[in-house]
């Protein structure tokens, strides 16, 4: 099975803005993942989020697929968000007449569902506590690369630039 990588709004807003701290190292991870054959994939979620800033134009939609979110993951979604709920002591009460659900969830669920994806890639620290918190209760599928530390130090590669 080929892997892929599930690419989150914090990635696509360093990688289209050539003056952020993060951009290159976005970049990087970028050209990584379509040389080495990665299949990219991002969320109707993240698009969505993107929209909210940018552009759907802005987005290099052509080397990626979009993955819609579905019935699956609305069930691992609720089953995630109650985890994070519980762990940060929120209790029933708090969450009526309805909870709303956290995109991470959303987009963590659809990681988790889909068997292709190795790595949920973001620059978002608040992701990485929100799978701390998971990892507890569920054994979530995948991982994530932080954006933070460079592809070459994430893979294990030699810097020979």
């Amino acid at each position: 099975m080929t892997h892929s990588v599930l690419l989150d709004t914090s990635f696509f807003i360093r990688l289209l803005n050539d003056e952020d701290s993060l951009h290159q190292n976005a970049r990087d991870y970028y050209k990584y993942f379509l040389e080495s054959g990665l299949i990219l994939k991002t969320s109707t979620i993240t698009v969505a989020e993107y929209c909210t800033g940018g552009s759907v134009d802005e987005l290099p939609l052509m080397n990626i697929q979009i993955l819609p979110f579905n019935f699956d993951h609305a069930k691992r979604a609720g089953e995630f968000a109650r985890v994070i709920f519980e762990e940060r002591n929120i209790s029933k009460v708090n969450l009526k007449p309805r909870a709303i659900i956290p995109n991470d969830s959303k987009l963590f669920a659809q990681a988790d569902c889909d068997k292709s994806i190795q790595y949920f890639v973001t620059s978002d620290a608040r992701s990485l506590n929100i799978l701390k918190i998971l990892s507890k209760k569920i054994n979530p599928r995948f991982e994530i690369i932080d954006i933070h530390l460079p592809y070459h130090q994430q893979f294990g590669i030699l810097d020979l630039q």
